[in-house]
Protein backbone atom coordinates (compact mmCIF):
# COMPACT_ATOMS: atom_id res chain seq x y z
CA UNK A 1 0.00 0.00 0.00
CA UNK A 2 2.73 2.77 0.54
CA UNK A 3 6.86 2.92 1.13
CA UNK A 4 8.15 3.03 4.48
CA UNK A 5 10.84 4.71 5.18
CA UNK A 6 13.14 2.42 7.85
CA UNK A 7 12.92 5.27 9.98
CA UNK A 8 9.19 5.48 9.87
CA UNK A 9 9.73 1.61 10.92
CA UNK A 10 11.76 2.33 13.56
CA UNK A 11 8.53 4.09 15.44
CA UNK A 12 7.55 3.43 18.28
CA UNK A 13 3.89 3.08 17.63
CA UNK A 14 1.49 3.12 20.02
CA UNK A 15 -0.71 -0.07 18.95
CA UNK A 16 0.25 -2.30 16.40
CA UNK A 17 -2.54 -4.60 14.84
CA UNK A 18 -0.14 -7.54 13.44
CA UNK A 19 -0.90 -10.56 10.97
CA UNK A 20 -4.24 -9.71 10.20
CA UNK A 21 -6.22 -9.80 6.69
CA UNK A 22 -6.45 -5.44 5.63
CA UNK A 23 -9.01 -4.94 3.70
CA UNK A 24 -9.20 -1.33 2.17
CA UNK A 25 -12.71 -0.98 -0.05
CA UNK A 26 -11.55 2.44 -1.76
CA UNK A 27 -7.87 1.05 -2.88
CA UNK A 28 -9.10 -2.35 -3.17
CA UNK A 29 -5.92 -3.07 -1.14
CA UNK A 30 -6.51 -6.91 0.43
CA UNK A 31 -3.67 -8.05 1.86
CA UNK A 32 -2.06 -10.07 5.40
CA UNK A 33 -0.16 -6.91 6.42
CA UNK A 34 0.54 -5.00 9.70
CA UNK A 35 -1.09 -1.92 10.82
CA UNK A 36 1.39 0.78 12.67
CA UNK A 37 -1.11 3.14 14.55
CA UNK A 38 0.70 6.49 16.24
CA UNK A 39 -1.47 9.69 17.88
CA UNK A 40 -4.96 8.58 16.67
CA UNK A 41 -4.38 7.37 13.30
CA UNK A 42 -2.82 5.05 11.15
CA UNK A 43 0.79 5.65 10.42
CA UNK A 44 1.46 2.72 8.63
CA UNK A 45 0.58 -0.15 6.66
CA UNK A 46 3.14 -2.60 5.72
CA UNK A 47 4.13 -6.67 5.38
CA UNK A 48 7.50 -5.51 7.41
CA UNK A 49 7.78 -5.99 10.93
CA UNK A 50 6.59 -3.18 13.46
CA UNK A 51 6.40 -2.70 17.08
CA UNK A 52 4.15 -1.11 19.27
CA UNK A 53 3.71 -0.44 22.87
CA UNK A 54 0.20 -2.43 22.41
CA UNK A 55 0.09 -5.38 20.37
CA UNK A 56 -2.59 -6.70 18.73
CA UNK A 57 -2.57 -10.12 17.15
CA UNK A 58 -4.99 -10.44 14.32
CA UNK A 59 -3.72 -13.57 12.65
CA UNK A 60 -6.87 -15.40 11.50
CA UNK A 61 -8.97 -11.89 11.61
CA UNK A 62 -10.07 -9.21 8.93
CA UNK A 63 -9.03 -5.60 9.78
CA UNK A 64 -11.44 -3.20 8.41
CA UNK A 65 -12.30 0.33 8.12
CA UNK A 66 -14.59 1.34 10.70
CA UNK A 67 -18.47 0.66 10.57
CA UNK A 68 -20.11 4.02 9.69
CA UNK A 69 -23.65 3.98 11.31
CA UNK A 70 -25.81 6.80 9.77
CA UNK A 71 -28.85 5.89 10.50
CA UNK A 72 -28.96 5.96 14.64
CA UNK A 73 -31.56 7.06 16.96
CA UNK A 74 -30.62 5.66 20.21
CA UNK A 75 -28.14 7.96 21.49
CA UNK A 76 -27.98 7.00 25.23
CA UNK A 77 -24.77 5.54 26.30
CA UNK A 78 -26.16 1.89 26.37
CA UNK A 79 -27.61 2.04 22.83
CA UNK A 80 -23.57 3.28 22.14
CA UNK A 81 -22.47 0.10 23.60
CA UNK A 82 -24.55 -2.21 22.19
CA UNK A 83 -23.53 -0.71 18.30
CA UNK A 84 -19.75 -1.08 19.37
CA UNK A 85 -19.86 -4.82 20.22
CA UNK A 86 -21.07 -5.31 16.34
CA UNK A 87 -18.38 -2.87 15.29
CA UNK A 88 -19.79 0.52 14.48
CA UNK A 89 -17.36 3.29 15.43
CA UNK A 90 -19.60 6.36 14.37
CA UNK A 91 -23.31 6.59 15.28
CA UNK A 92 -24.88 9.87 13.27
CA UNK A 93 -28.97 10.71 13.87
CA UNK A 94 -29.52 12.15 10.42
CA UNK A 95 -32.70 10.87 9.64
CA UNK A 96 -34.90 12.03 12.26
CA UNK A 97 -32.44 14.47 13.21
CA UNK A 98 -32.52 17.03 16.29
CA UNK A 99 -33.07 20.80 17.27
CA UNK A 100 -31.38 23.01 18.48
CA UNK A 101 -28.52 21.69 17.19
CA UNK A 102 -25.75 23.21 20.06
CA UNK A 103 -28.00 21.61 22.45
CA UNK A 104 -27.63 18.63 21.15
CA UNK A 105 -23.96 18.45 20.70
CA UNK A 106 -23.61 19.86 24.05
CA UNK A 107 -25.40 17.30 25.72
CA UNK A 108 -23.72 14.53 24.04
CA UNK A 109 -20.13 15.65 24.95
CA UNK A 110 -21.21 15.40 28.28
CA UNK A 111 -21.92 11.56 28.48
CA UNK A 112 -18.67 10.13 28.28
CA UNK A 113 -19.69 8.35 24.74
CA UNK A 114 -17.34 5.66 23.58
CA UNK A 115 -17.89 6.22 19.81
CA UNK A 116 -18.09 9.06 17.73
CA UNK A 117 -21.71 11.29 17.58
CA UNK A 118 -23.34 13.78 15.46
CA UNK A 119 -26.48 14.64 14.04
CA UNK A 120 -28.54 16.75 11.02
CA UNK A 121 -31.01 19.78 11.54
CA UNK A 122 -33.73 18.19 12.57
CA UNK A 123 -37.17 18.81 10.29
CA UNK A 124 -39.99 17.01 12.32
CA UNK A 125 -38.76 19.06 15.64
CA UNK A 126 -38.82 22.63 13.66
CA UNK A 127 -42.62 21.57 13.02
CA UNK A 128 -43.44 20.62 15.67
CA UNK A 129 -42.17 23.60 17.41
CA UNK A 130 -43.70 26.15 15.28
CA UNK A 131 -47.11 24.32 15.38
CA UNK A 132 -47.38 24.19 18.88
CA UNK A 133 -45.78 27.87 19.40
CA UNK A 134 -43.56 26.01 22.12
CA UNK A 135 -39.12 25.95 22.14
CA UNK A 136 -37.32 22.67 20.30
CA UNK A 137 -36.21 20.57 22.77
CA UNK A 138 -33.04 18.43 21.56
CA UNK A 139 -34.17 15.31 23.20
CA UNK A 140 -36.49 11.90 21.95
CA UNK A 141 -39.03 12.76 24.36
CA UNK A 142 -40.33 15.96 22.84
CA UNK A 143 -40.80 13.54 19.52
CA UNK A 144 -42.72 11.18 21.38
CA UNK A 145 -45.02 13.69 23.58
CA UNK A 146 -45.61 15.38 20.18
CA UNK A 147 -47.38 12.28 18.60
CA UNK A 148 -50.58 13.23 20.57
CA UNK A 149 -50.97 16.44 17.77
CA UNK A 150 -52.12 15.98 14.33
CA UNK A 151 -51.70 19.68 12.95
CA UNK A 152 -47.68 19.23 12.77
CA UNK A 153 -48.17 16.03 10.81
CA UNK A 154 -50.89 17.06 8.42
CA UNK A 155 -51.40 21.03 8.01
CA UNK A 156 -50.10 22.46 5.63
CA UNK A 157 -47.93 25.07 6.76
CA UNK A 158 -48.79 28.65 6.25
CA UNK A 159 -45.99 31.37 4.79
CA UNK A 160 -45.14 32.62 8.00
CA UNK A 161 -45.36 29.01 9.88
CA UNK A 162 -43.02 27.80 6.70
CA UNK A 163 -40.87 30.39 7.23
CA UNK A 164 -40.27 30.13 11.13
CA UNK A 165 -39.27 26.39 10.28
CA UNK A 166 -37.11 27.07 7.60
CA UNK A 167 -35.50 29.65 9.98
CA UNK A 168 -35.14 26.79 12.98
CA UNK A 169 -33.69 24.82 9.98
CA UNK A 170 -31.39 27.22 9.04
CA UNK A 171 -30.40 27.89 12.87
CA UNK A 172 -29.40 24.02 13.16
CA UNK A 173 -27.14 24.18 9.99
CA UNK A 174 -25.70 26.99 11.26
CA UNK A 175 -24.76 25.40 14.91
CA UNK A 176 -22.80 22.46 13.06
CA UNK A 177 -25.83 20.43 11.58
CA UNK A 178 -24.73 17.34 9.56
CA UNK A 179 -27.52 18.58 6.93
CA UNK A 180 -31.38 18.28 7.06
CA UNK A 181 -33.06 15.48 8.42
CA UNK A 182 -36.99 15.21 6.85
CA UNK A 183 -38.37 12.69 8.68
CA UNK A 184 -41.70 13.39 6.44
CA UNK A 185 -43.38 9.80 7.01
CA UNK A 186 -44.41 11.07 10.23
CA UNK A 187 -45.60 14.66 8.82
CA UNK A 188 -47.09 13.57 5.48
CA UNK A 189 -49.11 16.32 5.37
CA UNK A 190 -47.03 19.10 4.20
CA UNK A 191 -46.95 21.49 1.10
CA UNK A 192 -45.05 20.30 -2.41
CA UNK A 193 -43.49 24.03 -1.71
CA UNK A 194 -41.87 23.47 1.50
CA UNK A 195 -40.14 20.35 1.07
CA UNK A 196 -38.93 21.84 -2.32
CA UNK A 197 -37.71 24.94 0.06
CA UNK A 198 -35.55 22.33 2.33
CA UNK A 199 -34.35 20.88 -1.28
CA UNK A 200 -33.39 24.29 -1.66
CA UNK A 201 -32.13 24.86 1.91
CA UNK A 202 -29.88 22.08 1.50
CA UNK A 203 -28.60 23.49 -2.02
CA UNK A 204 -27.86 26.87 -0.80
CA UNK A 205 -25.87 25.63 2.15
CA UNK A 206 -24.14 22.93 0.11
CA UNK A 207 -25.35 19.71 2.64
CA UNK A 208 -27.49 16.68 1.92
CA UNK A 209 -31.10 15.78 3.01
CA UNK A 210 -31.80 12.65 4.69
CA UNK A 211 -35.39 11.47 4.20
CA UNK A 212 -38.29 9.21 5.70
CA UNK A 213 -40.06 9.47 2.40
CA UNK A 214 -43.95 10.46 2.93
CA UNK A 215 -45.82 8.03 2.07
CA UNK A 216 -45.68 4.05 2.47
CA UNK A 217 -48.20 2.68 1.01
CA UNK A 218 -48.17 -0.21 -1.85
CA UNK A 219 -51.25 1.22 -3.49
CA UNK A 220 -51.73 4.90 -5.09
CA UNK A 221 -52.33 7.79 -5.17
CA UNK A 222 -50.18 8.64 -2.08
CA UNK A 223 -48.13 5.42 -2.95
CA UNK A 224 -44.11 4.96 -1.82
CA UNK A 225 -43.16 5.02 -5.27
CA UNK A 226 -45.25 8.42 -5.29
CA UNK A 227 -43.03 9.75 -2.58
CA UNK A 228 -39.69 8.70 -3.75
CA UNK A 229 -40.74 10.15 -7.30
CA UNK A 230 -41.23 13.69 -5.24
CA UNK A 231 -37.23 13.17 -3.66
CA UNK A 232 -35.76 12.81 -7.05
CA UNK A 233 -37.36 15.40 -8.50
CA UNK A 234 -36.59 17.91 -6.18
CA UNK A 235 -33.12 16.70 -6.37
CA UNK A 236 -33.42 16.70 -10.33
CA UNK A 237 -34.46 20.52 -10.19
CA UNK A 238 -32.18 22.12 -7.10
CA UNK A 239 -28.93 20.42 -7.20
CA UNK A 240 -29.65 19.21 -3.91
CA UNK A 241 -27.94 16.09 -2.42
CA UNK A 242 -31.04 14.12 -1.05
CA UNK A 243 -30.61 10.56 0.60
CA UNK A 244 -33.69 7.74 0.80
CA UNK A 245 -33.16 6.45 3.98
CA UNK A 246 -34.39 2.82 4.77
CA UNK A 247 -35.38 2.09 0.92
CA UNK A 248 -36.12 -1.50 2.43
CA UNK A 249 -38.79 -0.41 4.46
CA UNK A 250 -40.29 3.14 3.11
CA UNK A 251 -40.96 0.47 -0.36
CA UNK A 252 -43.37 -2.05 1.44
CA UNK A 253 -43.12 -4.70 -1.33
CA UNK A 254 -43.04 -2.56 -4.26
CA UNK A 255 -39.27 -2.81 -3.95
CA UNK A 256 -39.07 -4.20 -7.96
CA UNK A 257 -40.67 -1.17 -9.57
CA UNK A 258 -38.71 1.69 -6.92
CA UNK A 259 -35.52 0.71 -6.95
CA UNK A 260 -35.01 0.80 -10.72
CA UNK A 261 -36.62 4.16 -10.58
CA UNK A 262 -33.76 5.10 -7.91
CA UNK A 263 -31.01 3.54 -10.15
CA UNK A 264 -31.79 4.93 -13.27
CA UNK A 265 -32.35 8.39 -11.64
CA UNK A 266 -28.47 7.54 -10.01
CA UNK A 267 -27.76 6.78 -13.86
CA UNK A 268 -28.50 10.44 -15.02
CA UNK A 269 -26.23 12.25 -12.41
CA UNK A 270 -29.43 12.97 -10.36
CA UNK A 271 -27.38 13.54 -6.77
CA UNK A 272 -29.28 11.21 -3.99
CA UNK A 273 -28.14 8.38 -2.37
CA UNK A 274 -29.98 5.38 -1.01
CA UNK A 275 -29.60 3.15 2.32
CA UNK A 276 -30.87 0.17 3.47
CA UNK A 277 -31.14 -2.38 6.62
CA UNK A 278 -31.67 -6.26 6.54
CA UNK A 279 -34.56 -7.07 8.30
CA UNK A 280 -38.13 -7.05 7.38
CA UNK A 281 -39.44 -5.18 10.37
CA UNK A 282 -39.18 -1.76 10.98
CA UNK A 283 -39.52 -0.18 14.46
CA UNK A 284 -41.65 3.51 14.66
CA UNK A 285 -44.24 5.09 17.08
CA UNK A 286 -47.39 3.46 17.28
CA UNK A 287 -49.28 6.52 16.69
CA UNK A 288 -47.56 7.33 13.53
CA UNK A 289 -49.30 9.34 10.46
CA UNK A 290 -48.95 6.42 8.65
CA UNK A 291 -50.70 4.48 10.82
CA UNK A 292 -53.75 7.02 10.42
CA UNK A 293 -56.71 7.14 8.22
CA UNK A 294 -59.61 4.96 7.65
CA UNK A 295 -57.80 3.10 5.12
CA UNK A 296 -54.08 2.39 6.37
CA UNK A 297 -54.40 -1.22 6.69
CA UNK A 298 -55.49 -1.82 3.38
CA UNK A 299 -52.57 0.03 1.58
CA UNK A 300 -50.10 -0.88 3.99
CA UNK A 301 -50.92 -4.63 4.37
CA UNK A 302 -51.06 -4.89 7.67
CA UNK A 303 -53.51 -5.94 10.97
CA UNK A 304 -52.78 -5.47 14.52
CA UNK A 305 -50.77 -8.54 14.68
CA UNK A 306 -47.85 -7.05 12.75
CA UNK A 307 -47.28 -4.88 15.38
CA UNK A 308 -44.94 -6.02 18.50
CA UNK A 309 -44.82 -4.38 21.64
CA UNK A 310 -42.27 -5.12 23.45
CA UNK A 311 -41.40 -9.18 22.95
CA UNK A 312 -45.50 -9.74 22.46
CA UNK A 313 -47.56 -8.96 19.19
CA UNK A 314 -50.30 -7.10 19.70
CA UNK A 315 -54.50 -7.48 19.76
CA UNK A 316 -56.76 -5.00 18.28
CA UNK A 317 -58.02 -3.78 21.70
CA UNK A 318 -54.35 -3.21 22.24
CA UNK A 319 -53.18 -1.27 19.21
CA UNK A 320 -56.25 1.31 20.11
CA UNK A 321 -55.07 1.44 23.48
CA UNK A 322 -52.04 2.30 22.10
CA UNK A 323 -52.53 4.33 19.29
CA UNK A 324 -55.56 6.49 21.44
CA UNK A 325 -53.68 6.67 24.85
CA UNK A 326 -49.48 6.46 24.35
CA UNK A 327 -48.97 6.91 20.21
CA UNK A 328 -45.26 7.96 21.22
CA UNK A 329 -44.79 4.48 22.42
CA UNK A 330 -41.89 3.07 19.83
CA UNK A 331 -43.18 -0.79 18.44
CA UNK A 332 -41.88 -3.31 15.91
CA UNK A 333 -43.42 -3.40 12.64
CA UNK A 334 -43.20 -6.93 10.91
CA UNK A 335 -43.77 -5.47 6.61
CA UNK A 336 -41.96 -8.64 5.19
CA UNK A 337 -41.84 -12.53 6.80
CA UNK A 338 -37.93 -13.41 5.90
CA UNK A 339 -38.77 -17.03 5.62
CA UNK A 340 -41.18 -16.41 2.78
CA UNK A 341 -38.49 -16.51 -0.39
CA UNK A 342 -40.57 -13.95 -2.34
CA UNK A 343 -40.21 -11.70 0.65
CA UNK A 344 -37.01 -12.68 1.17
CA UNK A 345 -36.07 -11.70 -2.73
CA UNK A 346 -37.37 -8.03 -1.73
CA UNK A 347 -35.22 -7.09 1.18
CA UNK A 348 -32.22 -8.62 -0.64
CA UNK A 349 -32.96 -6.21 -3.36
CA UNK A 350 -32.31 -3.45 -1.18
CA UNK A 351 -29.25 -4.83 0.66
CA UNK A 352 -27.31 -5.86 -2.63
CA UNK A 353 -28.27 -3.03 -4.58
CA UNK A 354 -24.67 -1.09 -5.85
CA UNK A 355 -25.91 2.08 -4.82
CA UNK A 356 -27.29 1.55 -1.21
CA UNK A 357 -25.51 1.68 1.58
CA UNK A 358 -25.90 0.07 5.12
CA UNK A 359 -27.54 1.83 7.53
CA UNK A 360 -29.39 0.29 10.52
CA UNK A 361 -32.25 3.08 11.92
CA UNK A 362 -31.24 1.75 15.02
CA UNK A 363 -33.57 2.34 17.92
CA UNK A 364 -33.40 2.82 21.66
CA UNK A 365 -33.15 0.05 24.37
CA UNK A 366 -36.36 0.59 26.64
CA UNK A 367 -37.76 -1.28 29.40
CA UNK A 368 -41.38 -1.40 30.31
CA UNK A 369 -43.25 -0.75 33.61
CA UNK A 370 -46.02 -3.03 35.41
CA UNK A 371 -48.44 -0.80 33.85
CA UNK A 372 -47.47 -1.14 30.02
CA UNK A 373 -45.96 2.12 29.86
CA UNK A 374 -42.34 2.07 27.78
CA UNK A 375 -39.57 4.19 28.37
CA UNK A 376 -36.35 4.89 27.05
CA UNK A 377 -33.50 4.04 29.20
CA UNK A 378 -30.67 5.89 30.26
CA UNK A 379 -28.61 4.01 32.62
CA UNK A 380 -24.90 2.99 33.03
CA UNK A 381 -25.58 -0.97 33.37
CA UNK A 382 -23.42 -3.25 31.53
CA UNK A 383 -24.30 -5.75 30.32
CA UNK A 384 -27.93 -4.54 29.88
CA UNK A 385 -30.69 -5.23 32.04
CA UNK A 386 -31.84 -8.32 30.95
CA UNK A 387 -35.55 -6.89 30.59
CA UNK A 388 -34.77 -4.06 28.04
CA UNK A 389 -35.70 -4.63 24.71
CA UNK A 390 -35.61 -2.87 21.14
CA UNK A 391 -35.43 -3.78 17.44
CA UNK A 392 -32.68 -6.59 17.04
CA UNK A 393 -30.84 -4.36 14.31
CA UNK A 394 -30.09 -1.77 16.90
CA UNK A 395 -27.59 -4.57 17.75
CA UNK A 396 -27.31 -6.65 14.73
CA UNK A 397 -27.43 -4.71 11.31
CA UNK A 398 -24.44 -5.07 10.11
CA UNK A 399 -23.39 -8.07 11.95
CA UNK A 400 -26.09 -9.53 9.99
CA UNK A 401 -24.83 -8.26 6.86
CA UNK A 402 -21.94 -10.31 6.85
CA UNK A 403 -23.18 -13.34 8.29
CA UNK A 404 -25.94 -14.00 6.29
CA UNK A 405 -25.46 -12.01 2.68
CA UNK A 406 -21.72 -12.98 3.30
CA UNK A 407 -21.06 -15.68 5.07
CA UNK A 408 -24.33 -17.93 4.79
CA UNK A 409 -25.24 -17.12 1.57
CA UNK A 410 -22.72 -15.76 -0.44
CA UNK A 411 -24.40 -13.13 -2.04
CA UNK A 412 -21.53 -10.28 -1.22
CA UNK A 413 -17.98 -10.56 -1.49
CA UNK A 414 -16.60 -8.91 1.60
CA UNK A 415 -15.20 -6.56 0.44
CA UNK A 416 -17.97 -5.32 -1.28
CA UNK A 417 -20.17 -5.56 2.08
CA UNK A 418 -17.43 -3.77 3.61
CA UNK A 419 -17.50 -0.56 1.25
CA UNK A 420 -21.48 -0.92 1.97
CA UNK A 421 -20.68 -0.39 5.77
CA UNK A 422 -17.75 1.84 5.88
CA UNK A 423 -16.27 3.74 2.59
CA UNK A 424 -20.10 5.15 1.30
CA UNK A 425 -21.79 6.05 4.53
CA UNK A 426 -17.98 8.03 4.39
CA UNK A 427 -18.39 9.27 0.92
CA UNK A 428 -22.21 10.26 1.90
CA UNK A 429 -20.98 13.05 4.24
CA UNK A 430 -17.46 14.02 3.31
CA UNK A 431 -18.60 16.69 0.93
CA UNK A 432 -19.23 19.51 3.40
CA UNK A 433 -18.01 17.18 6.97
CA UNK A 434 -14.23 17.16 6.22
CA UNK A 435 -13.96 15.56 9.10
CA UNK A 436 -15.80 12.36 6.93
CA UNK A 437 -12.68 12.55 4.46
CA UNK A 438 -10.59 10.39 7.06
CA UNK A 439 -13.32 7.58 8.03
CA UNK A 440 -14.13 4.69 6.33
CA UNK A 441 -10.52 3.99 5.17
CA UNK A 442 -7.80 1.58 5.81
CA UNK A 443 -4.91 4.05 5.08
CA UNK A 444 -1.90 6.09 6.42
CA UNK A 445 -3.10 9.33 7.80
CA UNK A 446 -6.86 8.35 8.01
CA UNK A 447 -8.41 7.96 11.19
CA UNK A 448 -7.68 4.69 13.23
CA UNK A 449 -11.24 4.18 14.07
CA UNK A 450 -10.76 0.06 13.28
CA UNK A 451 -12.52 -2.95 13.63
CA UNK A 452 -10.59 -6.60 14.22
CA UNK A 453 -13.57 -9.42 13.00
CA UNK A 454 -13.38 -13.00 13.04
CA UNK A 455 -15.38 -13.44 9.28
CA UNK A 456 -16.08 -17.18 10.53
CA UNK A 457 -17.83 -16.29 13.45
CA UNK A 458 -19.12 -12.69 13.30
CA UNK A 459 -22.47 -12.68 13.98
CA UNK A 460 -26.10 -10.88 15.15
CA UNK A 461 -27.30 -12.58 17.85
CA UNK A 462 -30.62 -10.47 19.01
CA UNK A 463 -33.91 -12.15 17.45
CA UNK A 464 -37.30 -10.13 17.94
CA UNK A 465 -38.93 -12.34 20.51
CA UNK A 466 -34.87 -12.06 22.62
CA UNK A 467 -33.09 -9.02 21.03
CA UNK A 468 -31.43 -8.44 23.78
CA UNK A 469 -28.19 -9.83 22.95
CA UNK A 470 -24.87 -8.06 21.94
CA UNK A 471 -22.99 -9.06 18.75
CA UNK A 472 -20.69 -11.78 18.66
CA UNK A 473 -17.40 -11.66 16.49
CA UNK A 474 -15.60 -8.82 17.61
CA UNK A 475 -12.81 -8.99 19.13
CA UNK A 476 -10.84 -5.23 18.87
CA UNK A 477 -12.59 -2.10 17.65
CA UNK A 478 -10.50 1.05 17.92
CA UNK A 479 -11.84 4.70 17.79
CA UNK A 480 -9.68 7.47 17.64
CA UNK A 481 -6.58 5.04 18.37
CA UNK A 482 -8.52 4.16 21.72
CA UNK A 483 -9.72 0.65 22.30
CA UNK A 484 -13.20 -0.10 23.15
CA UNK A 485 -13.64 -3.23 22.28
CA UNK A 486 -10.64 -5.71 23.77
CA UNK A 487 -10.06 -9.36 22.92
CA UNK A 488 -14.23 -9.62 22.57
CA UNK A 489 -15.08 -7.78 26.01
CA UNK A 490 -16.33 -3.89 25.43
CA UNK A 491 -13.91 -1.64 27.93
CA UNK A 492 -16.56 0.47 29.87
CA UNK A 493 -13.99 2.76 31.15
CA UNK A 494 -13.36 3.96 27.15
CA UNK A 495 -14.59 7.20 26.26
CA UNK A 496 -13.23 7.43 23.29
CA UNK A 497 -16.10 9.42 21.17
CA UNK A 498 -15.76 12.51 19.59
CA UNK A 499 -18.05 14.99 17.70
CA UNK A 500 -18.57 14.79 13.83
CA UNK A 501 -20.27 18.26 13.15
CA UNK A 502 -19.40 21.23 10.52
CA UNK A 503 -17.99 24.39 11.30
CA UNK A 504 -20.66 26.35 13.46
CA UNK A 505 -21.25 29.75 12.21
Amino acid sequence: MSVISPLAMAEPFDTVILNGRVIDPETAFDAVANVGIKDNQISVITQAPIEGKVTIDAAGKVVAPDFIDVHAHGQNIGDYRMQAMQGVTTMLELESGVLPIGDWYSAQGKKGLPLNYGAAAGWTYARIATFSQTPAQATAAYFQQAQSRNDWKMNIATRAQEGNILRLIEQGLDEGGLGIGINAGYAPGYGQKEYYALAELAAKHKVATYTHVRYASNTEPQSSFEAVKELIGNAAITGAHMHICHINSTSLKDIETILPMVDQAKARGINISVGAYPYGAASTVVGAAMFQGSDWRERMGSTANNFQLARDRMTEAQLADYQKNNPGTFIVWHFLDEDNPADRAKLDASILDKNVLIESDEMFWMHMDEKGHVENYAGDEWPLPKDLFSHPRSNGAFAKVLRVYVRERGLLTLPEALRKMTLMPAQLLEEFVPQMKLKGRMQPKMDADIVVFDPKTIADKGTYQDPNHPAVGVSWLLVNGQIVVNNSQLDTRIKAGRAIRREPR
